[in-house]
C-alpha cells in the first residue's frame, strides 16, 4: 500500500479548503502564478498550477508531431507545456467554465493556441471518436463530496470522475498509446490501480515529488498502458 499513514486527513482537510478559498477569492481580472519558470494566469475558480503536477511535467515526454489530450487541464499547464514539447495536435478539456477561460488566455500568452485547444467537457463527453498518442490527467484524488466545482478540482464524490475516467479511456488511446497520470500519498492510490486493472492497464509509477522537511504530501506521476502494449 503507497498511501502514507502519516499524512493527517484533518490536515489534508484544512489545507484542501484554505486552497479553494484561495481559488474563489482571486479578483475578477485573474492573477499571475509562476510554476516552473513560466507565467500563468488564473480567473477566479481556478485551480492554480501547483506542485502537484510537476512530476508529470517533469516526466511527460512528446513525440515530434504526437496528439495528446489533457483530462482535467485546470489553468491549461500540462497542455501548454506538452505544446511546446513538440506535439502536433493537444486538446484541453474541462468542465470548470473558469478553467476553460484561464487555459485560452495561457494558450494564447505561450503561442500555442495554434496547436492547443481548449474544449469544456465532463471528462470525454465532448472529445467524439478521436484517439490520441499521449493522454494527461491530473484528476481529484480524493474520494470526498465535492459541493461546488471548485472543490470538485480536488474532491471526487464517490470517485466518480476517477472511474469513468478508467471505464472510458481506452476508446480514446491510439494503439501503443499511454497515460500519463498524477496523484499523491494522501489520495486514493491503491484504487487508481484496481481501476486501472480492472480496465485492463499495467501501472508502473515514474517519479513523485520529493517532500521538504516537515512536509507530509508526496505527489506522483504514474505511466499507464494497456496490458498488452505494456
Amino acid at each position: 500500500m503507497e498511501t502514507s499513514s502519516i499524512v493527517s486527513a484533518v490536515k489534508i482537510d484544512q489545507w484542501q479548503r484554505k486552497r479553494q478559498q484561495g481559488f474563489k477569492s482571486v479578483p475578477d481580472e485573474g492573477r499571475t502564478v509562476t510554476y516552473l519558470g513560466k507565467a500563468f494566469h488564473v480567473y477566479p475558480d481556478t485551480f492554480w498550477p501547483f506542485l502537484d503536477s510537476q512530476p508529470l511535467v517533469r516526466k511527460l515526454r512528446i513525440g515530434a508531431g504526437q496528439s495528446v489530450l489533457d483530462v482535467g487541464t485546470g489553468s491549461g499547464v500540462i497542455a501548454v507545456f506538452a505544446s511546446l514539447g513538440g506535439a502536433g495536435r493537444v486538446l484541453a478539456v474541462d468542465i470548470n467554465p473558469a478553467a476553460i477561460r484561464s487555459a485560452r488566455r495561457n494558450a494564447r500568452a505561450h503561442g500555442v493556441d495554434g496547436v492547443m485547444e481548449v474544449r469544456r467537457s465532463d471528462l470525454f463527453e465532448q472529445v467524439g471518436d478521436e484517439r490520441f498518442d499521449v493522454i494527461t490527467a491530473n484528476l481529484p484524488f480524493r474520494n470526498k463530496p465535492a459541493p461546488d466545482v471548485v472543490a470538485q478540482s480536488q474532491w471526487d464524490t464517490g470517485f466518480r470522475t476517477n472511474t469513468l475516467f478508467f471505464e472510458q479511456v481506452g476508446a480514446h488511446l491510439k494503439p501503443g498509446g499511454r497515460i500519463y497520470f498524477a496523484h499523491a500519498n494522501f489520495g486514493e492510490v491503491d484504487e487508481v490501480r484496481r481501476l486501472a486493472r480492472q480496465a485492463g492497464m499495467r501501472v508502473r509509477r515514474l517519479a513523485s515529488s520529493v517532500p521538504g522537511e516537515g512536509e507530509e504530501r508526496q505527489f506522483h506521476v504514474f505511466l499507464i498502458k494497456p496490458a498488452a502494449s505494456a
